[in-house]
């Protein structure tokens, strides 16, 4: 007896979906892209979806809900995958491979691919280069950086150069090491206004929208009612 296995893209197009009546959710038919979900800051739309994928059959089976925005190639594949402590040993070479199997899978939802440690950090033209790969190999169509001012002029370069940009402040898993492990950010006066000030740089810099990790409810607050992208 043999057995036939079916992947996801023989799958009918609609999944269950508590918020159709009918079970049901056609997916939508244009994909989401960078601009629609910056719009997404003055307008009334429901709130902004993301969730992370490494591979393509967990990817196709997020993106057939219908209701995920983002989907995220992190590199905290390091130790969901990898069985790394840290983020930092992931390597670009992996990002984009893992990159290639999620966007094989995703038709609907906008894929970021996370640029990975000492990818970016040297200088802009690194940063650039490095990008490219993950959207020209990755296929992805945005990249995620961390950090706040002292990347901005990489930012602004990416931008420049046709590259949305998803920038991440608070608490960054690639500053493990400095921060002294995966610990809350912004518990002083000083350290939430360094916060703010990196999230203003990445904002001002052309990112479409910024995460926002592990910091006080009352500074996300203070930042989202401050900058631009959502």
């Amino acid at each position: 007896m043999s057995t036939t296995f079916l992947p996801p893209k023989s799958f009918d197009p609609v999944v269950l979906s508590s918020a159709s009546s009918a079970g049901v959710r056609q997916l939508p038919t244009r994909r989401i892209s960078a601009p629609s979900i910056y719009r997404r800051k003055s307008s009334a739309e429901r709130s902004i979806v993301c969730l992370t994928a490494y591979d393509y059959t967990m990817a196709t089976l997020i993106d057939r809900t219908g209701v995920v925005d983002l989907v995220l190639v992190g590199d905290s594949l390091a130790g969901i995958v990898q069985g790394h402590d840290t983020t930092l040993p992931v390597t670009l070479d992996e990002m984009v491979y893992h990159s290639r199997c999620v966007s094989r899978g995703v038709q609907h939802a906008l894929v970021v691919g996370d640029m990975p440690f000492m990818t970016y950090q040297v200088s802009a033209e690194q940063a650039l280069e490095s990008a490219g790969r993950v959207v020209k190999e990755g296929g992805v169509g945005a990249v995620k950086l961390e950090g706040g001012i002292e990347i901005a002029p990489s930012v602004a370069r990416l931008v420049s150069a046709g590259i949305p940009v998803m920038g991440h402040v608070g608490l960054t898993p690639q500053s493990y090491h400095t921060l002294g492990g995966h610990v809350r950010q912004g518990k002083t006066p000083e350290q939430q206004a360094k916060i703010l000030a990196d999230a203003h740089a990445i904002a001002d810099a052309g990112a479409f929208c910024i995460v926002l990790e592990c910091i006080p409810p009352t500074l996300a607050a203070q930042i989202s009612a401050s900058i631009s992208c959502p």
